[in-house]
C-alpha cells in the first residue's frame, strides 16, 4: 500500500468511524454504548492495551490490527462522550497530539539537534517539565520524576522512575552491580524475617525494596520487566495446566495428591516442556517510554 492510497482514504474512513461512534451514542443507538460513561469505559482501555502487548509479543499482524483497533475505539468512544457534553472532541485530541509532537521534537521542526536517543529523551522531558510549569501544574521544585505518573502499575512506574534518573548517571554501572543489590536486599529481608520484633510494615517494605530491585535488573538487561512477568505467568499457566491433566489421566485430583507428588510432576513437566518454553527474545524486549 502507498502513502498516497493511504492518504486518499484515510480522512474518509477516519470521520466513517467518527460518525458510527456518534450513531451508537445517538437517541435511537446502542443501550449499551449509551450507557457508558469515561468511569465505566476505564476497565477496558486497559485491557485493550495489554492485548495490543499480547499481539505484538505473538507476532501477529492480524490480531495486532484488530487491538489497535480496539484501543481507537476506546479513544474515540471517550472524545464522543466529551463531545457530547461540548467539552471537547476527538478533532481536538488529534491537534493536541500533532501540536504536542511538533513541540517535543524541536530536532526535526525546529533548529535544536540532538545526536543520540538518550539526548532526544532529555529534550522531551525537560519540554514536558517546562509544559507543566507553564500550565501551573508543578507545585514545588520541578523534578525529572514529575512525568511518571503515580497511577500507572507499579511494575511500569518503577522501570520510569529509574529510567529517568539514568538518563543522569543516577544508576548502578551493570546488571551485575544489581543482583549484588538484590542479594543485599534479600539479606535485609532474611533478618527482618528471622526477628521476632520486625513489624509487618517492615517486612512489606523489605518485600518491595526486594521488587524495585528487580524491575531494575530487567530494565539493566534491556528488559521489559512486565513482558518479561507476563510471560512468566504464561509459563506458569502451562505449566500448572500440564500437571493437573497429568493427575486426571491417574484419576486424581489436586486436594488429593500429596505435595511431594505436586513437587515430582511438576519436575517432570518442566523437563518435558523445557523447549517450548522459550519464547522469541522480542517477548521481554524492552519498551520505550519516550
Amino acid at each position: 500500500m502507498t502513502q498516497a492510497t493511504l492518504g486518499g482514504r484515510s480522512e474518509k474512513h477516519f470521520q466513517a468511524l467518527v460518525e458510527v461512534m456518534a450513531r451508537l451514542r445517538a437517541p435511537n443507538g446502542c443501550p449499551w454504548d449509551r450507557k457508558q460513561t469515561h468511569q465505566t469505559l476505564k476497565p477496558y482501555l486497559l485491557e485493550e492495551a495489554y492485548e495490543v502487548l499480547q499481539a505484538i509479543d505473538e507476532g501477529n499482524d492480524a490480531e495486532l490490527r484488530q487491538e489497535l483497533g480496539d484501543v481507537l475505539l476506546q479513544v474515540v468512544f471517550h472524545a464522543q462522550i466529551a463531545a457530547e457534553e461540548q467539552r471537547f472532541d476527538i478533532y481536538d485530541v488529534v491537534e493536541t497530539l500533532r501540536e504536542k509532537l511538533i513541540r517535543r521534537h524541536p530536532h526535526v521542526f525546529g533548529e535544536a539537534t540532538a545526536q543520540d536517543a538518550q539526548a532526544v529523551t532529555r529534550n522531551w522531558e525537560r519540554i514536558k517539565a517546562q509544559e507543566k510549569a507553564d500550565a501551573g501544574q508543578v507545585m514545588g521544585p520541578p523534578s525529572v520524576l514529575d512525568g511518571v505518573s503515580p497511577r500507572m502499575p507499579a511494575l511500569i512506574e518503577a522501570r520510569q522512575l529509574t529510567e529517568r534518573a539514568a538518563y543522569y548517571d543516577f544508576d548502578w554501572p551493570d546488571a551485575i552491580a544489581v543482583l549484588d543489590k538484590l542479594d543485599e536486599e534479600a539479606r535485609e529481608l532474611r533478618a527482618a524475617l528471622g526477628s521476632p520484633d520486625t513489624a509487618p510494615q517492615q517486612i512489606a517494605e523489605e518485600v518491595g525494596d526486594l521488587l524495585f530491585v528487580v524491575v531494575n535488573l530487567a530494565r539493566k538487561l534491556q528488559l521489559d520487566p512486565e513482558a518479561t512477568l507476563k510471560a512468566a505467568n504464561r509459563k506458569f499457566r502451562r505449566r500448572f495446566t500440564a500437571l493437573e491433566q497429568a493427575l486426571a489421566a491417574q484419576g486424581k485430583t489436586l486436594s488429593e495428591s500429596h505435595p511431594d507428588e505436586l513437587n515430582a510432576i511438576w519436575e517432570s513437566v518442566k523437563r518435558m516442556t523445557a523447549t517450548q518454553d522459550v519464547p522469541s527474545a522480542s517477548t521481554y524486549a524492552h519498551r520505550s517510554t519516550t
